[in-house]
């Protein structure tokens, strides 16, 4: 299965502070864990809000909205794909994610893995939701 990992913006990257130097050995070191266990597939960080952008969709309505964004405890700072076993491999590989500072939490939420097959009964089933 395919899991995506959340880390969640802070203070610190919404202002564009680099992350120090010893979080960066630290991050490296569990991303080449990860790769040599063959669980990381891809992962980046993100640049913060005030460079980027929403468009928010209301009908046929489309609004454009400039960062940066009020909901900062929403905002996600970087992300990873893995490929694992089972959501409790996920988690185990969770636990070992270095203290990252002024956050909590990494979210792991799996992706949606549809077969042909799967997607074309989907469709049939509900065929404005596919």
């Amino acid at each position: 299965m395919r899991v995506m990992v959340i880390g969640r913006a802070t203070k610190d990257t919404e202002a564009g502070v680099p992350p120090s130097q010893e979080l960066l050995e630290a991050m490296g070191k569990y991303n080449e864990e990860l790769m040599k266990a063959g669980i990381l597939l891809a992962g980046e960080g993100l640049k913060p809000s005030s460079q980027g952008k929403r468009v928010r969709i209301s009908g046929s309505k489309r609004t454009v909205i400039d960062g940066p964004f009020a909901e900062s405890k929403e905002l996600i700072a970087g992300y990873s794909i893995w490929q694992v076993r089972s959501m409790e491999e996920a988690v185990e590989w969770g636990k070992r994610c270095p203290d990252l500072p002024g956050q909590s939490d990494v979210e792991i939420r799996p992706l949606f893995e549809w077969t042909p097959e799967e997607l074309e009964a989907a469709h049939k089933e509900h065929p404005a939701a596919v």
